[in-house]
């Protein structure tokens, strides 16, 4: 249940200031253009998930939670698992987020992490068969945005690689009559083959911001969106805006994505070495 809202209109003073500011290579929250806001994990925060992550980027908040159930492969790989990646953004996330389906800002960024986890093979679909062209794992990567700051985009693809990462495939068990799942056996990790990020700018008069805030968002000329994988090959471009970028942005871009995006790898492994420092259950959490 999401309809993501138009953008949102800036005052022409604050405008103003944000524009004075990052003329001069500053912004309002006192990064430089080409810092992120500072990022918080939680790992498991869902028990019955077989994987969950919850993602702080700044005050934008998305959680992510796999689970996995059994069907059929899709007829042109059949010697293959299927993922499948939703998101929604959850009413309370914004004031102007309303009730109802999905709408295309929903479907974009599900699209976009969908594309960036499986160009580069996050995932090893040929490992979730179980009999090829009849049935296999279907690895469904669920995405809510639950605060709405800016940049979800990368938020959620973070979340993502997180749940992916940690989650375990539950117990099967073959009977008479087919294959039954037992999720009180979760002995085996989710097969993945490769590690991924995605790295937003906003370009602004000229200017590579990234980890664009909302605000920096709604008065951007174009947001760009790099993926990036641990062998710092460029995976997959998304881009939003009416304007164009020219080649000299573009390449400076992907430079910025690749440093970015690496340094964002390089945390994600450092957080899965070491998950115990990570891991809390929603239930410790108040929620």
């Amino acid at each position: 249940m999401s309809i993501t809202p138009e953008r949102e209109l800036i005052p022409r003073m604050q405008l103003e200031y944000i524009l004075r500011l990052i003329k001069r290579g500053e912004r309002v929250d006192g990064r430089s253009l080409l810092d992120y806001r500072s990022i918080d994990v939680i790992l498991s925060p869902i028990e019955k998930a077989e994987g969950s992550a919850l993602v702080k980027l700044g005050k934008t908040q998305v959680l992510t939670g796999v689970k996995l159930e059994l069907g059929s492969p899709y007829p042109d790989k059949p010697d293959e698992g299927v993922l499948q990646v939703h998101a929604e953004f959850v009413p309370l996330a914004s004031p102007s987020f309303e009730p109802g389906p999905p709408d295309e800002n929903a479907i974009e960024l599900a699209r976009v992490v969908d594309r960036s986890l499986r160009e580069p093979r996050v995932l090893k679909l040929e490992d979730l068969v179980i009999e090829p062209g009849k049935i296999a794992w279907v690895v469904f990567n669920d995405i809510y945005l639950i605060d709405h700051a800016g940049n979800a985009i990368d938020a959620a693809t973070l979340s993502s690689m997180l749940a992916l990462a940690t989650a375990r495939v539950p117990g099967l068990l073959k009977t008479s009559e087919g294959y039954r799942v037992d999720r009180s056996i979760r002995d085996k990790p989710l097969p993945t083959g490769n590690i991924v990020s995605t790295v937003t700018m906003a370009i602004i008069e000229g200017q590579i911001l990234v980890d664009p805030t909302l605000e920096e968002e709604a008065i951007a000329d174009s947001i760009l969106t790099i993926a990036i994988d641990e062998k710092r090959r460029i995976c997959g471009i998304q881009k939003r805006g009416e304007r164009g970028i020219t080649r000299v942005i573009l390449e400076s871009a992907i430079d910025i994505a690749i440093e970015k995006g690496s340094w964002l790898i390089e945390l994600i492994k450092s957080i899965l070495n070491n998950p115990q420092q990570f891991t809390k259950p929603l239930s410790e959490m108040g929620v």
